[in-house]
């Protein structure tokens, strides 16, 4: 039995991957038997009749942090509303936003926000300790640097690191590797479900670009509450509207600390569990209903 069309929802996605990611045709088969349909639209193609839509949800934009000022420039263009709404994709694309959250009192990564030109300055008072190096508007470990204070090899990849950014200085967390990131997965500040990443042998990163790999989990309440704390900290900084969010971040030493919320374009490991690509979709249904 065939379903009619209620709404039509554009779901941003980039050249990277045009299509229907596979990790959300599950969630397009789903919003289609609720009566919505979804159709891929790259977010900076210039052809595509945004005003068409109902509204666009925000889905594989992966490339939107090396076009940043056309990125921008098109979320102020766009005639219908986006799903995350404007306001906190753009407060989301810059991490500086992470300092903001330790100021709510969210347990986070010591992280210093660091110009490219006092990075030399910044280093030379932490001589010998490892750490993570990369910019506030980034993604995918781009144009992240790892090493000790000191030695050569890690000089030379700082000064490889482009002059017009601004980065975020922390100390490297060992267990990423040793135990992993975890992923904590929220729709309309329910949470759903949850994964741990970890990277491949000899790797710090955990994307699997990079041969990392994710693996279903159920985390307890103690690690789910610190999430939702990070969730309440955004809400009280001004955005309380969150449709979805991830919250990853590892724990050490007992603590569960943020690395970093994902409200524009998260991988939100639906296709391993289909109820939560059904769960996700019953919550789009509402938000387009009102």
């Amino acid at each position: 039995m065939s379903v009619s069309v209620t709404h039509r929802l554009a779901v941003a996605t980039s050249s990277i991957v045009p299509g229907i990611h596979p990790d959300d045709a599950h969630l397009a088969v789903s919003l289609r038997r609720l009566g919505i349909e979804t159709v891929a639209c790259v977010w900076n193609d210039p052809n595509v009749d945004w005003s068409r839509y109902d509204a666009v949800l925000m889905r594989s934009t992966w490339d939107y942090f090396k076009h940043y000022a056309a990125f921008s420039q098109w979320l102020d263009g766009l005639p219908i509303p986006t799903i995350n709404n404007k306001k906190l994709l753009r407060w989301n694309s810059d991490k500086r936003y992470l300092p903001e959250l330790a100021e709510q009192g969210v347990d986070i990564i010591p992280t210093k926000i660091v110009s490219a030109k006092d990075l030399r300055q910044t280093l030379a008072a932490m001589p010998g300790q490892e750490i993570v190096i990369k910019p506030t508007i980034s993604g995918t470990a781009w144009h992240t640097a790892r090493g000790v204070v000191g030695d050569a090899t890690f000089d030379q990849a700082i000064a490889q690191l482009p002059r017009e950014f601004e980065y975020l200085v922390q100390p490297f967390v060992p267990e990423v590797v040793s135990e992993g990131e975890w992923s904590l997965l929220f729709f309309d500040g329910e949470y759903s479900h949850a994964v741990i990443k970890r990277p491949t042998a000899g790797d710090y990163r955990v994307q699997a670009e990079f041969g990392g790999t994710a693996e279903a989990v159920d985390p307890d309440a103690t690690l789910i509450a610190s999430a939702k704390q990070a969730l309440s900290a955004v809400a009280a900084i001004g955005h309380a509207d969150i449709a979805y969010a991830r919250v990853d971040g590892v724990i050490s030493q007992g603590s569960f600390l943020l690395m970093e919320l994902e409200m524009i374009e998260p991988f939100l490991h639906l296709g391993a569990r289909p109820e939560t690509a059904e769960r996700f979709a019953g919550h789009l249904q509402k938000r387009l209903a009102v």
